[in-house]
């Protein structure tokens, strides 16, 4: 199996979690699909989402993947009078990851990060390991240490 530099970042710091693989033949990748896919409850799978605000700072959020992100509520976290996604083009320039395979574990510079609470419900969490069909399953609460991360609500 590859590793992925999630996975080296992780093995270092010698935090416990599992890879869970999946086939990407189809290009399904978006969150749901995987979802079904790894045969695991929508709830469990977060999407990494590269935003960035007004003052040009840049934030990853994390929510489940069905949900849909409240941009208000983000632009209330982060302080912003308006927050938006980052362009498609950017987000390898930005992060190091292509869409698909976005982990917010490993990103080329150490952003703000928020995850959402509803993460808090659950004991472990399943993230992008940083390759499209790979993911990271591992403690909510451990993420959030490792990407210096804040719960908070970010979801309509």
């Amino acid at each position: 199996m590859i590793k992925t530099n999630a996975m080296r970042i992780l093995d270092k710091m010698n935090i416990e979690y599992d890879v869970i693989t999946y086939e990407v033949k189809d290009d399904k990748v978006d969150g749901v699909s995987v979802a079904k896919k790894i045969g695991r409850e929508e709830k469990y799978l977060y999407k990494t989402i590269v935003t960035h605000g007004n003052s040009k700072k840049i934030y990853v959020i994390l929510i489940p993947v069905k949900e849909e992100i409240d941009f208000k509520k983000v632009s209330k976290a982060t302080n912003e009078k308006s927050v938006e996604m980052l362009d498609l083009k950017e987000l390898k320039k930005q992060t190091g990851y292509i869409r698909g395979g976005c982990s917010p574990i490993g990103m080329k510079k150490k952003y703000k990060t928020y995850i959402d609470k509803a993460a808090l419900e659950i004991d472990k969490i399943i993230v992008s390991a940083g390759k499209v069909g790979y993911q990271i399953e591992i403690n909510a609460n451990t993420l959030k240490n490792i990407v210096d991360g804040e719960f908070v609500d970010l979801i309509k």
